[in-house]
Parts: structure tokens; sequence; C-alpha cells
């Protein structure tokens, strides 16, 4: 089953994991808070559990977004992928 993350409010941290919750959990929804927080939603409990896939359009929004830390983005991309998801970034 394919995710679709709309990167375009992904601009900060609180952006980012937003999308992601909407994403993954419908409108309003919870996929973590923080890099930790979103490691322990892909051990289960609080929506999809990998494998899936999370199709993250807007890429470049987060990439390049001076209210994220540099390489926080890929950080995101790196956890995902560590733990099964696979992420095509649009």
């Amino acid at each position: 089953m394919d995710f679709h993350l709309d990167g375009a409010t992904a601009t900060d941290r609180a952006g980012l994991y937003s999308a992601l919750g909407t994403a993954l959990n419908g409108p309003d929804g919870y996929y973590g808070s923080n890099l930790d927080a979103l490691a322990d939603c892909l051990r289960g409990g609080f929506g999809p559990v990998p494998p899936f896939t999370l199709v993250w359009h807007d890429w470049a929004a987060a990439e390049h977004s001076p209210m994220l830390p540099p390489g926080y983005a890929w950080a995101v991309v790196e956890l995902l992928g560590e733990t099964g998801v696979t992420v095509r970034l649009r």
C-alpha cells in the first residue's frame, strides 16, 4: 500500500510530523513528533507498520527549508528506510 505525504507544509518540525501523521493516519493523525517518537510509531500501535511505501511529494520544501536543521529531512528518510519503509521522493 502506498501512502502520500504532502511535503508543501513539511518546512519545520511541526509541519513535517503533522504531514506524516496526516499521510499515515488521516486528518489530524499522529505518527510521531520527533525522531524517537517516529521510531516508536514505526514499531507499531500508532498506525501502519512497515513494510509500506511513502511517496513524499514536494520533497524539496523540506530538504531546502531554513526552518529545519541541515540534514533533518534526510534523517527522517533514513529512519523510515532503516525500519522497512520504501520512501519515494518527488
